[in-house]
């Protein structure tokens, strides 16, 4: 996500014609002090301002430029999130993707999920062996989840440049997305075999709660989809420093979604072992937080540090106290199509949970 300056020179002065004078202004420096005046300068068209812009964000078009249209504060020194041109995309590259998507998922099933064909099974043996308390397992998940995931991202530019950004991307979906699946069919199977806590599920209202609890956390909850071509290393990788959108409320918004879920969940299932997946996702996050403001400090430097001064991790709090200046037109920054993916994808997966708790099932986990 590496920003870059561009610098907007007025054009040349136009050909002077025959007969015909421009219309020009002097321009005299201003008089040194001490010193004599100085001459002034030969008859110059005034430049129009430098302005400074960013790149072209992943999903191509110009930068920098809603905030100054909107009239929404200084100039961005992050990349404008989510902003996706149909005219920039490539065929070819999605195409590629549905291609890389397939392969993964099926040697994903082949080599990990199949009882008869993966080590999955025999992974989630040797971590159940450790403790028969289903709570201690969810809680082993999720910190060697966390270990690996966060480690390699901690490891991500040494690593980049021994086998470069598309390799280790590779590598590093390999070994996260079998553990992220191993955890989460764990969690399905045995979200109810804890010690009851509390019973809500009855109250009404509650429902309806943990519904759109759940909702909104997958606004936050998946930046992702904002790279997709980049996730799947069809684009290469870059370790991004988004502004816009869903970071004007919080610039960790993965933690934030993750939590506010974890939450929802818990109060719903009520028992122990939804605290104890608690626990762990919510620990992780909040050290990827600081892992991941670590590493944009070491990238940007002091780009960054104009950004986390304008941002916050709490949500709305850089724009309750006034760090974070909206743009009149801020709220078309999410009418924009990972939004709208995330929107359909969220509601496709509650409608789902009968088909993804029947697939968990088949699984001895």
């Amino acid at each position: 996500m590496a920003s870059h300056l561009r610098l907007h020179l007025a054009a040349p002065p136009p050909l002077l014609l025959p007969h015909r004078r421009p219309h020009l202004r002097r321009v005299h420096l201003p008089r040194p002090p001490g010193g004599p005046a100085r001459a002034p300068l030969l008859p110059l068209p005034l430049p129009r301002p430098l302005l400074l812009s960013r790149a072209r964000a992943v999903g191509g078009g110009a930068e920098g430029e809603g905030e100054a249209a909107g009239g929404g504060g200084p100039g961005l020194v992050g990349e404008d999130s989510a902003a996706f041109r149909l005219g920039d995309q490539s065929v070819a590259s999605w195409a590629y993707f549905a291609v890389i998507l397939a392969a993964v998922l099926w040697a994903l099933n082949v080599l990990w999920i199949d009882p008869d064909t993966g080590v999955g099974t025999r992974f989630l043996d040797a971590v159940a062996s450790v403790s028969d308390s289903h709570e201690v397992v969810m809680l082993l998940l999720t910190i060697i989840f966390a270990v690996f995931h966060s480690g390699m991202a901690t490891l991500r530019e040494s690593g980049e440049k021994i086998i470069g950004e598309r390799a280790f991307r590779v590598l590093f979906a390999g070994i996260s997305l079998p553990l992220v699946v191993t955890t989460i069919v764990y969690f399905i199977n045995h979200r109810y075999d804890g010690i009851q806590l509390w019973q809500v599920q009855g109250i009404s209202g509650i429902h309806e709660l943990v519904w759109l609890s759940s909702f909104i956390s997958f606004f936050f909850l998946y930046p992702s989809t904002f790279n997709l071509l980049e996730v799947a290393a069809v684009d290469k990788p870059k370790l991004h420093m988004w502004e816009t959108g869903i970071m004007r409320i919080t610039r960790h918004p993965q933690m934030v979604g993750q939590v506010i879920w974890c939450l929802a969940h818990t109060l719903w299932i009520g028992n122990s072992v939804a605290v104890a997946a608690s626990v762990g996702l919510i620990g992780h996050h909040l050290f990827g937080a600081w892992n991941g403001d670590r590493r944009l400090a070491s990238r940007y430097g002091e780009a960054f540090e104009v950004l986390k001064k304008r941002t916050s991790i709490v949500p709305f709090a850089a724009i309750v106290d006034g760090r974070q200046k909206l743009p009149k037109d801020y709220y078309l920054e999410f009418f924009r199509l990972p939004y709208i993916a995330i929107t359909a994808l969220t509601l496709g997966a509650y409608f789902a949970h009968p088909l993804m708790q029947a697939s968990s099932y088949q699984l001895p986990w």
